[in-house]
């Protein structure tokens, strides 16, 4: 099997060679650039699968890069890197096409995590017809059609039902952050897209509702977490 290829692009030198090393024994191969200049030449003459980008390099920022790099390929994953935790670059980062953000100090098991999930979702479970499916207790939830189907019957949702819960499918068992479903859905922050954000949860669970199993649960302060219980 074709090894997932990886483009990191980490000025810190002790932070690029632990990532690059825990990353190769998980079975990616791996690719580190030390700033973003020399990330883009060596996106263009490469093959890669996803791209890990630190927001905050020499000669060329992370958003600078990626915007670049989107015109090129508008599809291929990528993960910002930074030691800010402002909410402003979050929503810059999604803006500039990012599908996940981390900031540091993280762990190695949540960025493992959080590239499995972006894999997951563009590289999507593909039936033979071409649509990305989710198996959801008793429920299949087809992600291109905007569907949820059971017991015979196919409910149809609305762009931000199927986004929203397509985020929580990525995620499931573990938190989708607030901040995360926002800008990935919304592409901002505030009252109001986060209150719109609340009803959209509410009519997912309503939607769920037919297997007892599956539970949408309020993680206080950071978001929210898709479960399926065992019998």
């Amino acid at each position: 099997m074709k090894k997932v290829r990886i483009l990191l692009a980490e000025d810190d030198l002790n932070l690029g060679f632990v990532l690059e090393e825990s990353l190769e024994r998980q079975g990616y191969e791996v690719v580190r650039c030390a700033d973003g200049t020399e990330a883009g030449e060596t996106f263009r003459t490469g093959d890669f699968d996803l791209l890990i980008l630190d927001v905050m390099m020499p000669k060329k920022d992370g958003f600078t890069l990626a915007r670049e790099i989107r015109r090129l390929d508008s599809k291929i994953p990528v993960i910002f890197l930074t030691a800010r935790s402002l909410k402003e670059d979050r929503i810059r980062g999604f803006k500039t096409g990012g599908d996940d953000y981390l900031t540091k100090p993280f762990s190695m098991e949540e960025l493992l995590l959080r590239i499995q999930a972006v894999l997951r979702r563009t590289a999507g479970t593909k039936t033979g017809s071409g649509f990305s499916r989710y198996e959801i207790g008793d429920y299949l939830f087809d992600h291109d059609r905007r569907e949820l189907s059971w017991g015979g019957s196919i409910k149809k949702l609305t762009d931000k039902e199927a986004d929203l819960l397509g985020l929580l499918c990525e995620r499931l068992e573990s938190v989708l952050d607030r901040e995360t479903a926002l800008g990935r859905i919304w592409g901002e922050q505030g009252y109001f897209t986060s209150r719109s954000m609340d009803v959209y949860i509410s009519k997912l669970r309503k939607h769920l509702s037919g297997d007892p199993r599956i539970e949408i649960i309020n993680v206080r302060g950071r978001g929210f977490r898709l479960v399926v219980r065992e019998d």
